[in-house]
């Protein structure tokens, strides 16, 4: 059975993301990091991406199995290993370590790829890159680990911050999008959801229907339906409705503002729509989740 990253490292981290409450961006993604003597980690698969960042400024000498292969390498500073989640993968590293991990759950990277960044990623997702060097993202991470020295209200902003620019940078750089080698009518590309995308954003606090997204795409309902089904998982309404409890729970962190007013701006009927709707996608009413 898959199994955490944090489970079976060696050593406890110095710094983690894990006992961050209030901050949107830890249910994203965990941020952990680093410095252990020479070590080993068994073989395990795991049920997260995770993204290690080498910060170590002497090179060092690691072995890496993955996926039955064995890599043996010399660890240079600002290089990254990705593990994508579902591939068997152990380490040894024979100098001091001095990493940060960030790990990241595939369903939500390919929710915020969706609705962050207008990406439609192939479910590959992170699986074609084992290892590559990048400066700019590593001091991203560097970033993120520094969100994480202080406990007060500005370090839970910084890593908010930080850890959509991290996840940004990676996934514009590295996220494998689909193919859009085929006719745009045939089938629902990137291009066809940046459109229904910004469609809904524009129009987040109005009733929208599956006939207008199908205009937005060029397509007849029934072929939309079903092809963004086939492509983002969960149909146009189904889709529509978790767009709008997102954004609302972004307006409930303003702790100020009213439900009511945050129901309308979503596009719901009323408070109790929004109550019922809330509760179907999150288990919670959205009293119980601002409480929380």
């Amino acid at each position: 059975m898959p199994r955490r990253y944090a489970e079976i490292y060696p050593s406890l981290p110095l710094l983690s993301s894990d006992d961050m409450a209030h901050v949107s961006a830890a249910a994203l993604m965990s941020v952990r990091y680093f410095r252990a003597e020479p070590d080993t980690m068994p073989e395990e698969v795991f049920a997260e991406h995770h993204v290690l960042l080498n910060l170590c400024e002497t090179p060092h000498r690691v072995q890496n199995w993955r996926g039955g292969e064995l890599r043996d390498f010399t660890f240079e500073k600002d290089e990254i290993v990705v593990t994508p989640a579902g591939l068997r993968s152990g380490w040894r590293w024979f100098g001091t370590s001095d990493v940060i991990v960030v790990t990241l759950d595939p369903k939500k990277v390919e929710r915020f790829a969706l609705h962050e960044l207008g990406l439609v990623l192939t479910h590959q997702q992170l699986a074609d890159l084992p290892q590559f060097q990048d400066a700019d993202l590593c001091a991203a991470g560097v970033m993120l680990r520094d969100a994480l020295e202080t406990d007060d209200l500005s370090s839970g902003v910084m890593f908010e911050a930080m850890s959509r620019v991290f996840l940004v940078k990676l996934l514009q750089k590295y996220g494998q999008q689909q193919a859009e080698d085929l006719a745009l009518s045939a089938r629902f590309t990137s291009e066809h959801y940046k459109r229904v995308l910004s469609f809904i954003r524009d129009r987040l606090d109005q009733t929208i229907s599956v006939e207008e997204l199908a205009q937005v795409a060029g397509m007849s309902a029934s072929h939309f339906a079903r092809v963004f089904k086939e492509t983002v998982g969960e149909t146009p309404m189904q889709y529509v409705l978790a767009y709008r409890i997102e954004q609302a729970i972004g307006m409930m962190r303003d702790r100020k503002r009213p439900l009511g007013d945050i129901a309308i701006a979503c596009g719901f009927a009323d408070q109790a729509h929004f109550s019922r709707s809330f509760k179907q996608v999150t288990g919670q009413t959205p009293r119980q989740h601002r409480a929380a």
